[in-house]
C-alpha cells in the first residue's frame, strides 16, 4: 500500500471506531483488528502502519472528532509527511483544503477533564493517561518462577516490589510462545497485580471474586493461595465468564468454582455464602479512566448519564459483597478508574452506610495513600490507573 492509502484506511477505521463509540459497538481494537483482516490486500507492515496512525489520531483528540478524516487533520498538523498524503490519488484522501476544520487535541471532552481535576488528576498526570502502556506479565508460581520466565523472554525487565511481575515491550508477541501453552504466566498490568495483593490471600482462604470477568485477578488470588482453599468467581456476563475455565486449566488452578448471577439476584444467588468469606473481591464495573493507555476511545464512550448509572452499579455491588464477608473478613473495593466518585467517595458512602465495616490502611508495592484506600496512576507508577481500598467488618 501507498503511504495516502494507509492514511485513508485509518480515516475509515476511524470512521468506524467513531460510529460504534457514539453506539455503544465494538470496542476499537476489536474494530481494527476486523476491518484490517476484512483487507486482505494489507500486508503485516501495512497493518502496524494503520494502526499506528489510528492509535496516534485517538489519543490526540480530546472530544469526540466531528469525523475520521477530523481527527487524521489533527494529527497532519503535527507532522508535515502525513499532510502530504493527503493528495487526491486513486487510494488516497482528497487534498487538504484551506482552512478544512480539523479535530481539537486534548486529554478528554471538557466535562471529564473537570471530574479528573476535581479528583486531583490534571496536569502531567491527566496527559500520562494516554502514554502508551507496556506489556506486564504474572508469573504464575504453581508452573514457574521469575527466572524461569524471565529466560524465555531475554528483552524482559523485572518490576520493582512485585516478586511476579516481569515487563515487555508493548508490541511483544507472548501469546505464541511455549512459555504461555505451559501456563507459565497471565498478561496482567503491574497495577492490576500489585491492587490484588491488598486481598491479602493466603492458602485455605474462602474467597469471592465478585465481578469476576474473564478471571485475571482471580486466578492471581489462586496463586496467593497456593491452590489450597476455595474460589467462587461470579459475574453476570456468560461470555466472559466462560473465559475463565480454559485459563484456569492452562494455569493448572483447580480451587475456582464459577458461577452466573442475575443482575438484581445476586444475594439470593449467593445465599450459601452469606457470612462465610474470608474475603470478597470487587474488580467492579467502572469508566475505566485508568486504562485509557490501552483503550483511548474509552474517553468518546463515557458521559455523566453513563458514569451515574456506573456509580449506582458500584454501590449495590458493594452492599450484596458485604453481606458475604464473614465477621473479621475484608471487603476489597478495586476500581481501574481514577474518578473519586467511583473511589474515594464511592467507599466513604459505603463506609457512612455500614457501620459494621471500617477501612484498613493497605500496603502496597506501589501507589499512593488517596481517602480511604490508594491510587496508583500512570505517572507516579508506570500502570493502568486504579484505586483499591481494604474494608474490615467488625468481629
Amino acid at each position: 500500500m501507498t503511504p495516502a492509502a494507509r492514511t485513508r484506511t485509518a480515516i475509515e477505521l476511524l470512521d468506524t471506531i467513531l460510529t460504534a463509540a457514539r453506539e455503544g459497538g465494538a470496542s476499537g481494537d476489536v474494530l481494527i483488528a476486523r476491518e484490517l483482516a476484512a483487507r486482505r490486500y494489507a500486508g503485516s507492515k501495512d497493518r502496524r502502519a494503520i494502526r499506528a496512525l489510528v492509535y496516534d489520531a485517538i489519543r490526540l483528540c480530546g472530544a469526540v472528532p466531528a469525523s475520521g478524516r477530523a481527527a487524521m487533520l489533527a494529527l497532519a498538523a503535527r507532522d508535515p509527511d502525513l499532510a502530504a498524503t493527503f493528495d487526491g490519488s486513486p487510494y488516497g484522501p482528497a487534498p487538504i483544503t484551506p482552512g478544512e476544520p480539523a479535530a481539537t487535541p486534548g486529554v478528554a471532552p471538557a466535562w471529564l477533564i473537570d471530574a479528573l481535576a476535581a479528583s486531583g488528576v490534571d496536569g502531567d498526570q491527566a496527559a500520562a493517561l494516554l502514554d502508551r502502556a507496556p506489556l506486564d506479565l504474572r508469573v504464575n508460581p504453581l508452573k514457574a518462577d521469575r527466572d524461569h520466565l524471565a529466560a524465555a523472554f531475554p528483552d524482559s525487565a523485572p518490576i520493582p516490589g512485585l516478586d511476579l511481575a516481569l515487563r515487555l515491550s508493548a508490541d511483544t508477541q507472548v501469546d505464541k510462545s511455549d512459555a504461555y501453552d505451559a501456563g507459565w504466566f497471565e498478561v496482567q498490568d503491574a497495577g492490576s497485580q500489585a491492587v490484588t495483593l491488598a486481598a491479602a490471600a493466603a492458602p485455605g482462604m474462602r474467597v469471592v471474586d465478585l465481578c469476576a470477568g474473564g478471571g485475571g485477578k482471580t486466578l492471581a488470588l489462586a496463586a496467593a493461595m497456593a491452590g489450597e482453599g476455595a474460589i467462587l468467581a461470579t459475574d453476570s456476563d456468560r461470555t466472559r465468564l466462560s473465559r475463565l475455565a480454559p485459563r484456569a486449566q492452562r494455569a493448572g488452578v483447580t480451587i475456582v468454582e464459577t458461577r452466573l448471577l442475575n443482575p438484581n439476584r445476586e444475594v439470593e444467588a449467593l445465599a450459601d455464602w452469606a457470612d462465610s468469606a474470608d474475603v470478597v473481591l470487587i474488580d467492579a464495573p467502572c469508566s475505566g479512566t485508568g486504562t485509557w493507555r490501552r483503550n483511548p476511545e474509552a474517553r468518546w464512550r463515557l458521559n455523566p448519564a453513563r458514569l451515574a448509572r456506573l456509580v449506582e452499579t458500584q454501590a449495590r455491588l458493594l452492599d450484596v459483597a458485604a453481606t458475604l464477608v464473614r465477621p473479621g473478613g475484608a471487603l476489597i473495593h478495586i476500581v481501574c478508574s481514577l474518578l473519586d466518585a467511583e473511589g474515594a467517595d464511592q467507599v466513604s458512602a459505603f463506609l457512612a452506610r455500614n457501620p459494621a465495616f471500617r477501612a484498613e490502611p493497605v500496603a502496597l508495592p506501589l501507589g499512593t495513600p488517596h481517602g480511604p484506600g490508594m491510587r496508583l496512576t500512570p505517572l507516579s507508577d508506570a500502570t493502568d490507573g486504579f484505586f483499591v481500598a481494604r474494608l474490615v467488618r467488625a468481629c
